[in-house]
Protein backbone atom coordinates (compact mmCIF):
# COMPACT_ATOMS: atom_id res chain seq x y z
CA UNK A 1 0.00 0.00 0.00
CA UNK A 2 3.24 1.95 0.40
CA UNK A 3 3.23 2.39 -3.56
CA UNK A 4 -0.29 3.84 -3.61
CA UNK A 5 -1.31 7.02 -2.92
CA UNK A 6 -5.23 8.24 -1.87
CA UNK A 7 -7.13 10.59 -3.37
CA UNK A 8 -6.51 13.24 -0.68
CA UNK A 9 -2.72 12.70 -0.45
CA UNK A 10 -2.41 13.14 -4.22
CA UNK A 11 -4.62 16.31 -4.28
CA UNK A 12 -2.95 17.75 -1.26
CA UNK A 13 0.77 17.03 -3.16
CA UNK A 14 -0.17 18.25 -6.00
CA UNK A 15 -1.94 21.46 -4.97
CA UNK A 16 -5.76 20.50 -6.62
CA UNK A 17 -8.79 19.93 -4.82
CA UNK A 18 -10.28 16.40 -4.33
CA UNK A 19 -13.10 17.21 -6.46
CA UNK A 20 -10.62 18.91 -9.21
CA UNK A 21 -8.83 15.54 -9.18
CA UNK A 22 -12.59 13.35 -9.59
CA UNK A 23 -12.86 16.07 -12.49
CA UNK A 24 -9.65 14.95 -14.30
CA UNK A 25 -10.98 11.78 -14.00
CA UNK A 26 -14.57 12.30 -15.13
CA UNK A 27 -13.07 13.90 -18.59
CA UNK A 28 -10.29 11.10 -18.57
CA UNK A 29 -6.96 12.91 -17.70
CA UNK A 30 -6.10 10.62 -15.02
CA UNK A 31 -7.05 7.01 -13.97
CA UNK A 32 -6.90 6.00 -10.33
CA UNK A 33 -4.42 3.03 -10.28
CA UNK A 34 -7.45 0.85 -7.72
CA UNK A 35 -10.33 1.65 -5.29
CA UNK A 36 -10.71 0.41 -1.98
CA UNK A 37 -14.07 1.05 -1.26
CA UNK A 38 -14.51 4.50 -2.22
CA UNK A 39 -11.34 6.19 -1.85
CA UNK A 40 -9.12 6.46 -5.02
CA UNK A 41 -5.30 5.27 -5.05
CA UNK A 42 -2.76 6.32 -7.51
CA UNK A 43 0.45 4.83 -8.43
CA UNK A 44 3.56 6.28 -9.77
CA UNK A 45 2.40 6.34 -13.47
CA UNK A 46 -0.75 7.70 -12.43
CA UNK A 47 1.13 10.48 -10.77
CA UNK A 48 3.14 10.74 -13.84
CA UNK A 49 0.28 11.25 -16.29
CA UNK A 50 -0.99 13.74 -13.83
CA UNK A 51 2.03 15.68 -13.35
CA UNK A 52 1.75 15.50 -17.36
CA UNK A 53 -1.78 16.74 -17.23
CA UNK A 54 -0.28 19.53 -15.38
CA UNK A 55 2.35 20.40 -17.30
CA UNK A 56 -0.39 21.04 -20.01
CA UNK A 57 -3.11 22.59 -18.25
CA UNK A 58 -1.65 24.45 -15.52
CA UNK A 59 1.73 25.58 -16.86
CA UNK A 60 0.92 25.63 -20.66
CA UNK A 61 -2.42 27.01 -19.94
CA UNK A 62 -4.52 25.04 -22.30
CA UNK A 63 -7.96 24.39 -20.92
CA UNK A 64 -9.33 21.17 -19.92
CA UNK A 65 -10.63 19.84 -23.47
CA UNK A 66 -7.22 21.07 -25.40
CA UNK A 67 -5.64 19.02 -22.69
CA UNK A 68 -7.41 15.91 -23.48
CA UNK A 69 -7.00 16.87 -27.03
CA UNK A 70 -2.86 16.74 -27.17
CA UNK A 71 -2.65 13.92 -24.02
CA UNK A 72 -5.21 11.85 -27.23
CA UNK A 73 -2.60 12.53 -30.12
CA UNK A 74 -0.55 9.61 -31.13
CA UNK A 75 2.00 11.60 -33.24
CA UNK A 76 4.38 14.49 -32.49
CA UNK A 77 2.91 16.50 -35.83
CA UNK A 78 -0.53 16.34 -34.58
CA UNK A 79 0.15 17.21 -31.14
CA UNK A 80 2.40 20.29 -32.41
CA UNK A 81 -0.36 21.47 -34.56
CA UNK A 82 -2.55 21.40 -31.40
CA UNK A 83 0.00 23.10 -29.58
CA UNK A 84 0.36 25.72 -32.22
CA UNK A 85 -2.89 26.47 -32.19
CA UNK A 86 -2.83 27.06 -28.29
CA UNK A 87 0.11 28.95 -28.35
CA UNK A 88 -1.63 31.40 -31.46
CA UNK A 89 -4.53 32.18 -29.14
CA UNK A 90 -2.48 32.59 -26.08
CA UNK A 91 -0.45 35.25 -28.40
CA UNK A 92 -3.42 37.06 -29.37
CA UNK A 93 -5.14 36.95 -26.00
CA UNK A 94 -1.68 38.63 -24.57
CA UNK A 95 -1.61 40.85 -27.46
CA UNK A 96 -5.40 42.27 -26.32
CA UNK A 97 -4.31 42.72 -22.59
CA UNK A 98 -1.23 44.39 -23.60
CA UNK A 99 -3.21 46.77 -25.89
CA UNK A 100 -5.86 47.45 -22.37
CA UNK A 101 -2.73 48.03 -20.43
CA UNK A 102 -2.19 50.68 -22.75
CA UNK A 103 -5.64 52.39 -22.35
CA UNK A 104 -5.39 52.02 -18.89
CA UNK A 105 -2.40 53.60 -18.59
CA UNK A 106 -3.26 56.29 -20.82
CA UNK A 107 -6.42 57.03 -18.59
CA UNK A 108 -4.57 56.84 -15.34
CA UNK A 109 -2.10 59.31 -16.82
CA UNK A 110 -4.30 61.52 -17.96
CA UNK A 111 -4.93 63.82 -15.40
CA UNK A 112 -8.12 65.72 -17.05
CA UNK A 113 -11.01 65.71 -14.57
CA UNK A 114 -13.57 65.01 -17.72
CA UNK A 115 -11.84 62.34 -20.11
CA UNK A 116 -13.58 63.71 -23.11
CA UNK A 117 -11.41 66.78 -22.04
CA UNK A 118 -8.34 65.13 -22.79
CA UNK A 119 -7.41 65.55 -26.48
CA UNK A 120 -6.27 62.35 -27.38
CA UNK A 121 -8.91 60.63 -25.62
CA UNK A 122 -11.42 63.17 -27.33
CA UNK A 123 -9.70 62.42 -30.65
CA UNK A 124 -10.00 58.25 -30.09
CA UNK A 125 -13.60 58.41 -29.19
CA UNK A 126 -13.94 60.59 -32.29
CA UNK A 127 -12.39 58.03 -34.25
CA UNK A 128 -14.33 55.10 -32.69
CA UNK A 129 -17.70 56.37 -33.50
CA UNK A 130 -16.45 57.05 -37.04
CA UNK A 131 -15.42 53.79 -37.35
CA UNK A 132 -18.34 52.68 -35.99
CA UNK A 133 -20.88 54.44 -38.03
CA UNK A 134 -18.76 54.05 -41.80
CA UNK A 135 -18.26 50.12 -40.97
CA UNK A 136 -14.49 51.31 -41.41
CA UNK A 137 -11.84 49.28 -38.64
CA UNK A 138 -10.88 51.69 -36.11
CA UNK A 139 -7.48 53.19 -36.67
CA UNK A 140 -6.49 53.10 -33.10
CA UNK A 141 -4.70 56.47 -32.57
CA UNK A 142 -2.97 56.33 -29.41
CA UNK A 143 -2.95 52.77 -29.10
CA UNK A 144 -0.27 50.41 -30.18
CA UNK A 145 -1.45 48.40 -32.65
CA UNK A 146 -2.67 45.10 -32.79
CA UNK A 147 -0.48 43.86 -35.05
CA UNK A 148 -0.21 39.79 -35.34
CA UNK A 149 3.38 39.27 -35.64
CA UNK A 150 4.70 36.16 -34.16
CA UNK A 151 7.93 35.80 -32.47
CA UNK A 152 10.44 33.12 -34.05
CA UNK A 153 11.28 30.57 -32.02
CA UNK A 154 14.24 28.18 -32.65
CA UNK A 155 13.72 24.78 -33.87
CA UNK A 156 14.19 21.96 -31.61
CA UNK A 157 17.39 21.56 -33.54
CA UNK A 158 18.63 24.90 -33.31
CA UNK A 159 21.10 25.53 -30.01
CA UNK A 160 20.02 27.42 -27.06
CA UNK A 161 21.10 31.54 -27.19
CA UNK A 162 24.44 31.66 -25.53
CA UNK A 163 24.75 34.39 -22.64
CA UNK A 164 27.10 36.68 -22.18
Amino acid sequence: MSDLHSITEVSAAFGLSVPALRYYEECGLVTPTTRRGRVRYYDRAALERLALVQLWHVDGMIPVAGTSAVLATAQAAERRALLEAQRAGMLARARRLEHAAAVLTHMLNCHRDQPLTCPTTLAHIHARVDAALTGEPLADGFLPPLSDPTPSDPTPSDPAPQQA
